[in-house]
Formats: C-alpha cells, structure tokens, sequence
C-alpha cells in the first residue's frame, strides 16, 4: 500500500471510529465541558464535520490555481463562543460522515501529479494536497483524542 493509498483508507476509516465513540459518551456528559473555554465532546464531534467545507474548498484551489494561499483557519475566530453547543449533533455526524464519503470518492480520483499540488500556507513552510489531508487525519485524531478524554472522565470537577 502506497502513501495515499493509506491515507485515503484511514479518511475512510476515521467514521468508523469517531461516530461510535461519540455515540459511547453519556448524554447528560455530551456537552459538558471539562473546564471553561475547552470544548465539551459535543463540540468535538459537531467542529469535525463543520472543517469539511474548507477542505473541499482548499482542495479544488490547489487542483485549479497555481500555488494559492491560504490563511490559518482558527475555528474560535470563525465562530462564536459556544456556537458549536448549538449544532444538532445527529445531523453534524451525519454530515461528517456523508462529506467524508464524498471527499474519500474524490481524493481517489487524484493523480500522482494532484497529491503533489502545492499552495502557500502563512503558518507552514510548505504544503501540498497530500499534507493538508495528512493534516485533516491527524486534526480527526486529535478530536476523538479530546472524546475519549471527556468519555473517560472518572469525577467530573463541578
């Protein structure tokens, strides 16, 4: 399996994982957060599926444009303090999950050419196609990282 061979397999993949995990968090814990300003594991899930429009943006400019540039996406400045509370949580992970199906189906009918693709990003030093949806399965992981924390807490701090 090649490089993008993989990485195309765990996008697929990360649903499998991530829509179950929410799934095991306690209903009266979903939108519990851990402490003030960090995210409870409703919001987790509800940011993953709110990042995929960006990555389908980014991605047809890196297949049309030479070299773009892209600016950090921070989702506390795209967003209003608590905004993601307010998300329907089954239709946020039933989006996650339709969106990753259609971005899975499209980055398999990238060239060896497309994958190497590159824009100009103001925070790293280089980026290609292939290391934005690196970036996207590690920021997957990272999410249902901070999931399993909250799922896992023994004595929530009141």
């Amino acid at each position: 399996m090649n490089k993008t061979e993989a990485l195309i397999t765990t996008l697929e993949n990360a649903t499998a994982i991530i829509v179950p995990l929410v799934r095991e968090v306690p209903a009266e814990n979903l939108k519990r957060r851990p402490q003030p300003g960090k995210w409870s594991a409703h919001e987790h899930a509800c940011h993953l599926a709110e990042v995929h429009p960006l990555f389908f943006s980014r991605l047809e400019l890196m297949l049309n444009e030479s070299r773009p540039r892209f600016t950090t996406y921070n989702p506390d400045e795209a967003m209003e303090e608590g905004a993601l509370l307010e998300v329907d949580l089954e239709e946020a992970l039933e989006r996650f999950s339709h969106d990753r199906a259609r971005l899975v189906e499209e980055l398999k009918d990238l060239s060896e050419d497309d994958w190497l693709r590159e824009a100009v990003h103001e925070e790293y030093d280089h980026y290609s196609v292939f290391i934005m949806f690196r970036h996207l399965i590690l920021h997957d992981m990272l999410h249902a990282y901070r999931i399993e924390q909250l799922l896992l807490i023994k004595n929530w701090a009141d």
